[in-house]
């Protein structure tokens, strides 16, 4: 998660992190060394990567899955642990280009997204503190507008799950912080750690025979009828290529990465809190997220925890200090903490799209090449997604959902490897002026 376009690959382990001194699944894949053939090669050892594995492995394909550092080493092991309903922005927004029906769709895709991750989780027995409950919170009255319109919205989608609007009055049953103006309230929604959920995911891929190799980052590309995929020591040929690189895609697609940009995201973990203090802050033990453009999330961790993130940066330039950023950010929500020590602090990538909705697809001159890509910080549900409308395609199976996604237009970023960065950050700083109206 925290590399820059282009930047050279130097470190083999994870990122020093909360998820990560807290794994509790050991995987030790090996380094790709001689010539494999496969039905599919994979490209990335994130959730998008290992999620297609896995459906394309239970329908019976031959799998490799090739990672250039660790298994959920980029934003699939350090993210916010948030696993969110819904797919994009404002997705009313495709209608000229997919009609209402395909709006309701991606609705509906949104919502069994997170299902899929349920379903995961259960059926391969995986340990990674999945707890139920989510509330959007409003720093402004049209953010309480809007949460109507959701609401109403999921009524008329048939929403399965329990959801409440959640008065100012009423908010401390979520939260015990004087910021916010109101809530809503998910309890189809729900967090969990990210980094043992992929581990999981990697030990279930393995367990249907999917092979996995760490440290081997692809240097070359040979597109055709059969697919040759080139690491520092090894080869695999492949029927079909699965593109799931996301923010990391560097220059190895370059239409494709010119499509995604890489922006910075930061979290700090506090110290092991007192049950009673837990409670306190977050009495429902739900995830929490406001909707501003810089927005900050949070959760309690199984251990007592505070994780808060947020502040996503378009400049492609790190804080130099990530718990001098973050911890003021985290007292003006909740001021008592001031005495509450900060034990781990970790930033990194997550890939974004101008439109903000998730590109999948295929290369339109290489029918045989699948991606996936731009999750703008919601991938936790939608990379599952993902992986099961990319395996749908190259099973031949009918995909509307596939379709649904690959007819939608993406823009590249103006101003190349070098400018896009900065221009985006011009732009997000106009919203950000706008959200303090």
């Amino acid at each position: 998660m925290n590399v820059r376009v282009q930047e050279p690959i130097r470190s083999e382990g994870h990122v020093p992190s909360y998820y990560a001194a807290t794994a509790n699944r050991p995987l030790d894949c090996p380094r790709l060394e001689g010539d494999l053939r496969a039905d599919v090669c994979i490209i990335g050892g994130g959730f998008t990567g290992l999620n297609t594995a896995i459906e394309l492995a239970e329908r019976g394909f031959s799998v490799v899955l090739l990672e250039a550092r660790r298994i959920g080493w980029g934003a699939s092991g350090r993210n916010g642990g948030q696993l969110i309903r819904g797919v994009g922005h404002d997705v009313e927004r495709f209608e000229p280009v997919i009609g209402e029906s395909g709006v309701t769709e991606l609705k509906r895709m949104g919502i069994a997204a997170v299902d899929i991750v349920r379903q995961r989780v259960e059926r391969y027995a995986i340990d990674c503190d999945l707890t139920w409950g989510y509330c959007d919170l409003a720093t402004k009255p049209r953010h309480l507008k809007a949460f109507e319109e959701d609401y109403a919205d999921l009524m008329r989608l048939g929403y399965p799950h329990r959801v409440r609007r959640v008065s100012r009055a009423n908010l401390g049953e979520v939260i015990n912080s004087p910021r916010y103006l109101g809530g809503l309230l998910d309890m189809g929604s729900g967090h969990l750690h990210p980094l043992n959920l992929a581990l999981g995911e990697a030990a279930a891929a393995q367990s249907l025979g999917v092979r996995l190799f760490e440290n081997s980052a692809v240097e070359r590309i040979e597109y055709g009828a059969e697919v040759r995929v080139s690491t520092a020591q090894g080869t695999v040929r492949a029927d079909n290529l699965v593109l799931a690189c996301n923010a990391y895609l560097n220059g190895l697609q370059p239409t494709l990465s010119g499509k995604v940009l890489p922006a910075g995201s930061y979290i700090i973990a506090t110290e092991r809190m007192p049950e009673g203090l837990c409670r306190d802050l977050l009495p429902g033990n739900a995830a929490v997220c406001d909707q501003r453009v810089a927005l900050d999330y949070f959760r309690l961790s199984a251990d007592g925890r505070l994780l808060f993130g947020g502040a996503c940066h378009y400049s492609g330039r790190d804080p130099k200090d990530i718990r001098r950023y973050m911890q003021p950010k985290m007292l003006k929500v909740f001021p008592q903490l001031a005495g509450i020590g900060i034990e781990y602090q970790w930033g990194g990538m997550i890939g974004i799209g101008a439109n903000r909705l998730p590109q999948i697809g295929r290369l339109p001159d290489q029918p045989n090449v699948y991606f996936a890509q731009a999750y703008a910080g919601h991938g936790l549900n939608a990379t599952h997604l993902a992986g099961r409308l990319l395996a749908e395609a190259i099973a031949g199976q009918q995909s509307g959902g596939f379709d649904l996604f690959a007819c939608i237009p993406h823009a590249s970023f103006p101003g190349g490897a070098r400018l896009r960065s900065p221009l985006l950050a011009l732009g997000m700083l106009w919203h950000r002026l706008l959200d303090l109206r």
